[in-house]
């Protein structure tokens, strides 16, 4: 029997069946042994270490091409890398947007020269390109369909019911929704927003209602067309207490903002910097989306790293650009959750491995199981740290987690086998691949 390249001894390994102390091999960029695995060039001693399969982030904006001055997928895959994150999916509101074959033909390149971390991308729904969507949500490295009901950064609006259906009744692979509603919120910034320059203000205009609202609206749409959709970022208990009911129709993404955040506190101590869309709100709502992810009506949890220049997030509000970054953060603060009793570390893995299986069908990957890519996310769950804005890889340089002491780091990022993060520092650069998908 030949060498193995790299053994992971000593672990906690957290395996589909549960969380075992057993060791695993790797050759050739996968796992060829969980158990016995002999003689390897490579020995990593793991003990006292969680190791997770390689957890994904399912919802980024790396904003190039168009924004390379918030972010690149160079340097947003830095972070995600440094956060623990083998594979990121990237969303389709750049300049150009990603709504043709050429327009995401130049990301996947982008990705393979110049990322840090496997890759795929949302492909843009509009009424406009919708009768191609059947061909062209089968094209390689794309993860899903996107569409925004309710304007935030960027062009790509479907806010009427007629764009909404024209994308749900073409194509079968899940549709991602930003589910706000364009209509309540363009009334709601008249009565209620007026003239107010108060970004607490944030989540009174862009209130439940508008939220709920898009969310009914677009499940009713995809039931008509036996469609799954994958409602994102959902803020509200109203939605919550929806899409429990609804569960055949729709899968469920939270935030660890929203979790971990709440008004009127973080817009009294951050400012602008705690706009995002939809808003973080108050505490009886994050408690609502706490019970969601105790009773499984949460499928995934992902960062929405959206970055904006310190200086873009210093002007007057409503001018100011809604979205923080997160990539980075998005593990570390799910881990000082667990730290503290509020989910288990099984739950995070559920959420951030295997429900992105589930939801996306994504093939060989997040699952420590035999044969699949050699990814994994290595947690020292004990361990105490300081998020600073000066650790972040991200472009835009800040995080609303500054100074925020946390129990519970990655330590080591693997992605088929290379070592690309320990302890910090990042080390090899892979050549980036799109992530595979099952095709039905």
């Amino acid at each position: 029997m030949s060498k193995l390249d790299l053994i992971l001894k000593n672990g906690i390994v957290f395996l589909p069946q549960g969380r075992t102390s057993i060791d695993v091999g790797i050759k050739d960029g996968k796992i060829t042994n969980i158990g016995n695995c002999g003689d390897a060039n490579k020995v990593i001693d793991c003990t006292n270490l969680f190791i997770f399969p390689g957890l994904i982030d399912t919802q980024c904006h790396f904003r190039e091409p168009g924004g390379e001055h918030k972010e690149t997928i160079q340097t947003g895959t830095m972070a995600a890398a440094l956060g623990g994150i083998v594979g990121i999916f990237e969303m389709p509101n750049t300049n150009p947007l990603t709504t043709t074959p050429e327009a995401l033909e130049h990301k996947i390149r982008r990705g393979i020269d110049t990322a840090y971390t496997d890759f795929a991308y949302y492909f843009g729904g509009t009424i406009q390109n919708s009768q191609n969507l059947n061909e062209w949500e089968n094209l390689d490295g794309v993860c899903g369909i996107k569409i925004f009901m309710g304007a935030s950064t960027g062009n790509l609006l479907s806010a009427t019911d007629e764009e909404v259906e024209a994308v749900v009744s073409n194509g079968k692979r899940v549709m991602a929704v930003h589910a706000e509603d364009e209509f309540l919120m363009n009334e709601n910034k008249k009565t209620i927003l007026k003239e107010s320059n108060d970004v607490g203000m944030h989540c009174k205009w862009r209130d439940v209602n508008s939220s709920l609202n898009a969310t009914k609206r677009v499940v009713g749409l995809a039931k008509k067309h036996n469609r799954h959709i994958h409602v994102l970022h959902i803020t509200t208990s109203e939605e919550m207490d929806f899409l429990r009911q609804n569960k055949d129709t729709a899968t469920v993404e939270v935030l660890p903002n929203h979790l971990t955040l709440h008004a009127p506190d973080c817009y009294e101590k951050l400012g602008t910097l705690a706009q995002q869309n939809p808003p973080i709100r108050e505490k009886h709502h994050q408690d609502a989306l706490w019970k969601a992810i105790e009773d499984g009506t949460v499928d995934i949890v992902a960062s929405d790293h959206a970055p904006h220049t310190l200086d873009e997030k210093s002007g007057i509000y409503p001018d100011t650009p809604s979205g923080t970054p997160g990539v980075q953060t998005l593990l570390p603060i799910m881990l000082d959750h667990a730290a503290n009793g509020k989910l288990s570390y099984e739950r995070i893995v559920d959420l951030m491995a295997y429900g992105p299986i589930r939801v996306h069908k994504i093939k060989h990957k997040c699952s420590i199981t035999k044969d699949y890519d050699a990814d994994f996310t290595i947690v020292d769950p004990k361990k105490v740290h300081v998020i600073t804005n000066e650790e972040q890889a991200s472009k835009s340089a800040w995080t609303p987690y500054d100074g925020k002491k946390i129990t519970g780091m990655p330590v080591m990022t693997i992605i088929r086998g290379n070592i690309v993060m320990r302890e910090g520092e990042l080390l090899e650069k892979i050549t980036a691949q799109p992530i595979e998908f099952k095709l039905d």
